[in-house]
């Protein structure tokens, strides 16, 4: 017998049904959100993975196009791989719930959701992420929630929580809160430059919503949740850290890990790691762990130094960002490109210009997107930290980096009205150790300006740290976070946007989740951080967009004409528009509104076609000068070509002053004239003459 629960959630009813369906699940919740449908499960496998130092949960969200009642596109018709948006959500449900399941945990878990039904009213990723938190929950899977996911907007400066797909794409904030009964626990935000209090007071709004849904969750957990079970643990047996300790003591494995260069360190940590090997040598149940004791082993030592001692791995201080650098027009041909460089991380990032009928295409359930004009791509190959492995295309880290860049940079880019061009950045790793993403958001603005695109102000991004010790009191913010601070550290909070304020967040924690002064801090040295990369660094490289393209871009002419006439530029099955294009080499894109934008490389050849689509879209009133050439030939007079599958006739009373016998007495095929407009006849056909041409003409 199933149950029914339901709560008012910012004015619509969410209702969570528990056994009704996938009952051999280890947990199972069918969501309601308005006429949203979402079957969320959790299950777990009955024994740990062997082999493994890490917890394998996977998340997934399955985008089913029947939701919002389309067949998928393509021969098989059939949902084929994930999306990038399905990605993302899995990325934002996964990283908020991973740090709450047990540390020694190595039962593989996945987390399913199946998106059945949208309602435009109720965005899935947010019944989702609820759906996740409460199956698991009611589930027998060791698990410390509840935790609770609300998504807030901005409209005129007023919070909207859990904003509609309408309501979001006017709002100036694109926010989502993940929380536990008394902390933050994961943020991810877009934004319109949003001022740093005005940030924070949208994330506590969340977390104020997210107690609500907590209660609410405990409501269901008491009547229809699971015994938790027990697992087989993986942590490291503590006697095993006391022997390591003799063979190499705490002020050896500072000196080991004491360094600012990644290589050095990695070359004293395998020696280290040697050390160990060849003392336990006669204990195979202790080497089997010794990779993951060896870890914990740096991460207290790394933690101490930090926390105790105010002391970081490469020397710096605390609020110290590393070594920086930036250079713009490395690549040459390309449309635009720059390199940044903090430390050990680099990013070089390039941007291709082209026509917006180029922009993404998008196949998803949301209703208002179809294309995407920027799109912000990010690259991680092995080679940057040092490693050898085959690619095999971007996987959920790249495909999330990507989109945080993007993200980042949207707020200021010119509208298509003032920069009719789709914009693609690629961003390649050349070296990473700590905050590629970030650098990323560096390294393309700075492109983005040298390809001539008219952004409104440069963006730049800095990651943040977190060291945290017994009490909530007892803690450490650190700024610009390198590869090892991140591994052995708290809290990766990256933030990224203007002089003006906030266009990008993401906040990854490893622990139960952060107090608000935590987060105040870290968002205050993430601006301090970002004024001075902005300042000293990034507008003294290139301090505004280029006044045009580069020489290898694509030119853009755009002009307006009546929608009306859009037929007569196309032509009968795309007759006229063709030969336009066969005849100037350009591409052209028109748009419902007759805004008709010509892109090519070759000036005269826009001008030509630009030309010709202000004669067709004329009105051809009486007087008006054309030139045509000769492309027919009648006993009653001439058709002239005067635009690409554009005629008008020229009778033969009106070739000549004098009186002519035949039209080939004075016209040849081929041959170029200017005619006089006369107007149209009673059939709408256009008629000129030669003879009446003005002398100046």
């Amino acid at each position: 017998m199933y149950k029914s629960y339901s709560m008012e959630l910012a004015g619509r009813t969410l209702t969570v049904d528990v056994n009704r369906v996938a009952k051999q699940a280890n947990g199972a919740a069918l969501m309601h959100y308005g006429d949203t449908t979402v079957l969320s499960t959790a299950t777990a496998s009955d024994k740990p993975r062997e082999g493994i130092d890490f917890f394998p949960l996977s998340v997934e969200y399955e985008e089913k196009m029947y939701a919002v009642g389309k067949i998928p596109g393509g021969f098989t018709k059939r949902e084929g791989k994930a999306s990038e948006h399905s990605v993302l959500t899995s990325r934002v449900i996964d990283r908020p719930m991973r740090p709450l399941f047990p540390k020694d945990y190595r039962n593989d878990v996945t987390l399913s959701n199946l998106i059945m039904a949208v309602d435009p009213e109720c965005n899935p990723e947010v019944v989702a992420m609820l759906g996740s938190a409460i199956a698991t929950c009611i589930s027998d899977i060791p698990f410390d929630g509840p935790c609770a996911m609300t998504q807030i907007g901005m409209l005129d400066g007023e919070f909207i929580v859990n904003p509609t797909l309408a309501q979001k794409e006017q709002s100036d904030l694109s926010l989502t809160v993940a929380s536990t009964r008394e902390k933050v626990i994961m943020i991810e935000a877009g934004a319109n430059e949003l001022p740093e209090q005005k940030m924070i007071d949208a994330i506590f709004k969340a977390h104020e919503v997210n107690q609500e849904i907590i209660q609410f969750i405990d409501k269901i957990v008491a009547e229809c949740g699971k015994e938790k079970h027990a697992y087989e643990s993986c942590a490291v047996p503590e006697e095993l850290f006391a022997a390591m300790k003799e063979i190499v003591t705490p002020e050896e494995m500072e000196t080991a890990v004491f360094t600012d260069e990644k290589q050095v360190r990695e070359e004293n940590i395998r020696a280290v790691t040697a050390k160990m090997e060849e003392a336990f040598a006669d204990k195979p149940e202790w080497l089997a762990v010794l990779g993951e004791a060896i870890y914990q082993y740096q991460k207290k030592t790394v933690r101490k130094m930090i926390l105790k001692d105010h002391r970081r791995p490469d020397g710096r201080e605390i609020t110290q960002i590393r070594p920086l650098a930036a250079e713009t027009d490395i690549i040459p041909r390309v449309h635009g490109s720059a390199m940044f460089t903090r430390g050990q991380t680099q990013i070089c990032t390039i941007t291709t210009l082209a026509p917006l009928s180029e922009a993404q295409r998008l196949d998803g359930l949301d209703e208002f997107e179809t294309t995407k004009r920027y799109m912000h791509q990010y690259n991680f190959p092995s080679y940057s930290v040092g490693e050898t492995k085959p690619s095999r295309g971007p996987g959920r880290r790249e495909i999330g980096h990507g989109a945080l860049a993007e993200r980042a940079l949207v707020p200021v880019l010119p509208s298509t009205e003032e920069f009719p061009y789709a914009i693609r950045t690629v961003s390649e790793t050349f070296e990473s150790n700590g905050s590629t993403s970030q650098a990323s958001i560096c390294a393309s603005s700075m492109s983005l300006m040298a390809a001539g695109v008219p952004i409104k102000k440069s963006v730049a991004g800095i990651s943040c740290g977190l060291v945290t010790g017994a009490t909530d009191d007892d803690y450490l913010v650190l700024t610009d976070i390198q590869g090892l601070e991140d591994f052995f550290g708290d809290m990766d909070f990256k933030v990224a946007g203007t002089h003006d304020g906030i266009t990008a967040i993401q906040m990854d924690i490893k622990i139960h989740g952060l107090t608000r002064p935590i987060i105040e801090e870290a968002i205050a040295k993430t601006k301090i951080a970002r004024e001075y990369i902005l300042t000293e660094v990034m507008e003294k490289t290139i301090d505004a967009p280029r006044a045009e393209v580069g020489t290898y871009a694509p030119k853009i002419v755009q002009i307006q004409i009546d929608p009306a006439k859009i037929g007569d530029v196309v032509g009968q099955r795309g007759k006229t528009i063709n030969a336009i294009i066969e005849a100037t080499g350009v591409k052209i894109d028109i748009t419902d509104d007759g805004a008709v934008s010509v892109c090519g490389t070759d000036k005269a050849g826009m001008d030509k076609a630009i030309e010709y689509i202000n004669i067709i879209t004329a009105d051809f009133e009486a007087g008006q000068i054309f030139t045509g050439k000769v492309v027919s030939i009648k006993e009653f007079g001439a058709f002239l070509e005067f635009a690409p599958g554009k005629e008008g006739m020229v009778h033969i009373s009106k070739i000549s002053k004098e009186r002519i016998a035949h039209v080939e007495d004075v016209l040849t095929l081929g041959e170029v004239v200017k005619v006089v407009c006369l107007g149209k006849d009673k059939m709408g056909r256009i008629s000129f003459s030669i003879k009446d041409v003005p002398a100046e003409a």
